[in-house]
């Protein structure tokens, strides 16, 4: 951790406790356990809900929970957060997670196929969403997503610097970066959406549809 990280999340408020021993135990128990979103990045996720103050929030890509668990901890009383995970190994835990937290029960979790579960939900049934899924198919996701998100709606995608790749030269066969640096590429063309790219954590890309 730089000396700038360390300076930020000691003049940010705490990470709540439960979300310390989520972080913990993923990253001891869990192949890439670092995918957590982590106290600075979920401490942005609650505020920027506070923010925007939604009813229904859409996550694609649940790992843990922790994100969704940010998220949840944003919304108000009767919000409610959907949220996708394809790895049924990891649906126990999600749940155990949820069940430890206070938000918990804002909380709707889906396992499987997110463009399959995506085909369920109405159009501008949401006015929030974050994608933190595979990045081959950010491109799908987000075409997925936007007609369920009303106007003036919001999609944050994680990953978006992915390490530093973007401004490197990319390997033939690197297909998440280069997934990336097309994703990013469309999203800039795209005049459905206002954007700008945040240089927090590994790069997160804010959307606004007109």
């Amino acid at each position: 951790m730089s000396s700038i990280e360390e300076y930020i999340l000691s003049h940010i408020d705490a990470e709540p406790e439960v979300l310390r021993k989520i972080d913990r135990d993923a990253h001891v128990n869990i192949l890439r356990g670092n995918m957590t979103s982590g106290h600075l990045q979920g401490r942005f996720l609650k505020m920027i809900t506070q923010m925007i103050r939604p009813k229904r929030v859409l996550e694609i890509g649940t790992f843990v929970g922790y994100s969704a668990l940010c998220l949840a901890e944003g919304l108000e009383e009767e919000g409610e957060l959907h949220t996708i995970e394809i790895d049924d190994e990891l649906e126990e835990r999600i749940r155990n997670n949820f069940g430890r937290s206070e938000h918990g029960f804002k909380i709707r979790l889906y396992i499987g196929d997110a463009l399959d579960i995506l085909s369920r939900f109405p159009d501008e049934s949401f006015e929030m969403a974050f994608i933190d899924a595979d990045k081959e198919s950010y491109w799908d996701y987000f075409e997925a997503i936007l007609p369920k998100i009303g106007k003036g709606g919001f999609i944050l995608i994680d990953n978006t610097l992915w390490y530093g790749k973007v401004v490197e030269e990319v390997k033939s066969n690197d297909w998440a970066t280069q997934a990336i640096l097309s994703f990013n590429r469309r999203v800039a063309d795209d005049d459905r959406v206002e954007k700008v790219i945040l240089p927090l954590r590994d790069g997160l890309t804010l959307i606004r549809k007109k």
